[in-house]
């Protein structure tokens, strides 16, 4: 979902809250403080994960709350790529890696999977990475490629799924 909010303190709470109360799973926030309509209101995206029958219940909880609902049930990223990584991925921050993809706005990783052989060996991750538009993946794949480099990690890509 999308939702608009007045940019105050606590309206991203209120806005979380509703979801976390009816059961919804919360699975990513985007929230960029800095992006706003300079008439104090801002955007987020919650991608939540809710039994349909609950959704309508929802909405209105949200706009109780004076929280408007811009977008709901669309899927935010259409574009998907696979890529490899080969390195010492757990001991370089894993975390790190992912989330430079992540705070883009723009791309995610969606998926991962992870094989480790030994603690001293090199490991080995399959990510598939989501983004809104095919420029939006190229911007992410070099991202990827700037951290592969500063890492000494082999970057394979992009394998289409």
């Amino acid at each position: 979902m999308k939702l608009e909010l007045r940019d105050s303190p606590g309206q991203l709470v209120a806005a979380l809250m509703p979801i976390s109360d009816m059961g919804g799973n919360i699975k990513t926030v985007i929230h960029e403080h800095e992006h706003t309509s300079g008439k104090g209101v801002l955007s987020v995206e919650v991608v939540i994960e809710i039994p349909p029958e609950l959704l309508d219940g929802l909405i209105v909880r949200l706009r109780e709350r004076g929280i408007n609902v811009l977008r709901l049930g669309e899927e935010r990223m259409s574009y998907r790529q696979s890529v490899i990584l080969i390195g010492h991925l757990v001991h370089t921050d894993l975390g790190d890696t992912i989330d430079r993809i992540d705070k883009t706005g723009f791309a995610e990783v969606t998926y991962m999977s992870l094989a480790m052989p030994a603690i001293n060996e090199r490991t080995s991750a399959q990510f598939v990475i989501k983004s809104l538009t095919r420029e939006h993946m190229q911007q992410a794949l070099h991202i990827l490629r700037q951290v592969a480099k500063q890492k000494d990690f082999l970057l394979i890509e992009p394998l289409e799924i």
